[in-house]
């Protein structure tokens, strides 16, 4: 037996907007916005509840502590955390938000995950994404590394890897460019991989405006890492347009879950090769046929799917066999949008239901429902083995509702992260929140120097 777990990342108190996302077009128009980290986290734990009473598994991925002032000090800023946190302020505020940025929330991102069913050695496989394209991304392996180890610490059952080398020509962006397809939880599947460019091949079609984060060799490499046997994975080019359309990751352009493929019409290069490749392993590994569902350019065309973030939606499976897309307000808003959705769930499509949510605080910054979490499935003996306080509870659901009401302010603007009681506030949150959870010390500042 086995089950899919949803691990959402709780908005950190430092969530603001500071534009810091190239490529990303929500990202950059909340640029310099008034933020409201309690609201954000609220809004996700009422997403991670709505989905537990709906009846699929979920836990929690804890925030990483901000600011990391070791990346201003590797570029030569020096003195107490007070000093620092003033000198950058004064000469880099742009520095000074990547130091603060809760990115960390959008768990999509985390790291890539392979389940025991598909690794040769039979243990769940974790690889942390080294996300090298962003200055304010690529601060994160570390933390995420801990967290993980933290959390799936049975290493008879788990295998943790390193994250790749920091460099273009290992760019990877976590399980948003990663699908797995199976019939059910615990059975075998097939893995897509997309990418947007290859270093070893300078020649294959690249995005112009925007940088394609993810390369072939970067997803090829986690394949080896993760023991997938080559006859279960699909590699597959991103269509450089839509990248250039504000679709930085792939699942802002297709998503997929079980047997279910919802994707754009323009999402790949070679549409016909990669649909045609994923059918067919497909069915040869698992016996039954995918079902796919391609959205024509002319009911969605890609710039209101970005806009809205369609295809960020989740998938789930409800214990009844239901399967319902989990979609953001956004969504619903857009008449053009929710007439498709209507028309999905009302016709033959394996979609049975359509819930809305309001996560606008993660959507201005550039994230939806699918980019707040990490999906990681577990058998019922790699379950037991994980701490009891992390798996997502109605009584969690209120101590971490009282908790974000306690420690996160109402609103942040640029200018407070020069503030040193925000940092002062995010560590005594942060502190407590790891006894909440049961994962012991996972930041620096709870380690002695």
């Amino acid at each position: 037996m086995a089950r899919e777990f949803n691990f959402d990342g709780l908005v950190g108190p430092s969530h603001h907007y500071g534009g810091l996302s190239f490529g990303n077009v929500a990202s950059e128009q909340h640029e310099g916005e008034a933020s409201n980290p309690r609201q954000a986290a609220l809004q996700g734990l009422e997403k991670m509840r709505a989905l537990h009473d709906l009846g699929v598994p979920q836990g929690v991925f804890p925030p990483h502590f901000r600011p990391e002032l070791s990346l201003a000090r590797r570029m030569g800023f020096e003195g107490t955390d007070d000093a620092v946190l003033a000198q950058v302020a004064r000469e880099q505020p742009l520095l000074l938000a990547a130091c603060y940025s809760a990115s960390s929330m959008w768990t999509a991102n985390a790291a890539t995950v392979c389940p025991s069913a598909d690794s040769e050695d039979q243990r769940v496989h974790f690889t942390p994404a080294n996300l090298q394209n962003k200055i304010h991304r690529s601060i994160e392996p570390p933390t995420t590394a801990r967290i993980l180890r933290a959390i799936f610490r049975d290493e008879a059952r788990f295998a943790h890897h390193q994250p790749l080398p920091s460099t273009a020509a290992l760019g990877d962006e976590g399980a948003a460019n990663h699908t797995r397809f199976a019939p059910a939880p615990g059975q075998p599947g097939v893995h897509l991989f997309v990418f947007g460019e290859s270093a070893a091949e300078p020649w294959s079609p690249k995005p112009k405006i925007f940088p394609a984060r993810q390369t072939k060799e970067a997803s090829g490499a986690i394949q080896r890492l993760h023991r997938i046997p080559t006859d279960r994975v699909v590699l597959a080019q991103q269509n450089p347009e839509v990248i250039d359309n504000g679709v930085f990751h792939n699942d802002v352009i297709s998503v997929g879950h079980r047997d279910v493929f919802l994707h754009h019409e323009l999402a790949f290069l070679d549409r016909d090769a990669t649909i045609g490749a994923l059918s067919e392993r497909y069915e040869r590994v698992t016996g039954q046929p995918l079902r796919r569902i391609e959205v024509p350019k002319s009911a969605v065309p890609v710039g209101t799917a970005v806009a809205t973030y369609l295809f960020n939606s989740q998938l789930v499976t409800r214990p009844d066999g239901q399967v319902a897309l989990i979609a953001p307000k956004e969504c619903e808003e857009s008449e053009r949008v929710r007439t498709f959705i209507r028309s999905l769930v009302d016709g033959d499509a394996p979609i049975d239901e359509v819930h809305y949510f309001d996560v606008r605080q993660s959507m201005h910054g550039g994230g939806g429902p699918a980019c707040l979490r990490l999906r990681v499935e577990l058998t019922d003996e790699e379950e037991a083995a994980i701490p009891a306080g992390v798996v997502f509870s109605e009584a969690l659901h209120q101590t971490l509702a009282a908790w974000v009401q306690r420690h996160y302010r109402e609103s942040i603007r640029p200018q407070d992260l020069a503030d040193p009681g925000l940092m002062r506030e995010s560590q005594t949150a942060l502190d407590e929140l790891t006894q909440l959870l049961g994962i012991g010390d996972i930041y620096p500042f709870q380690r002695p120097a």
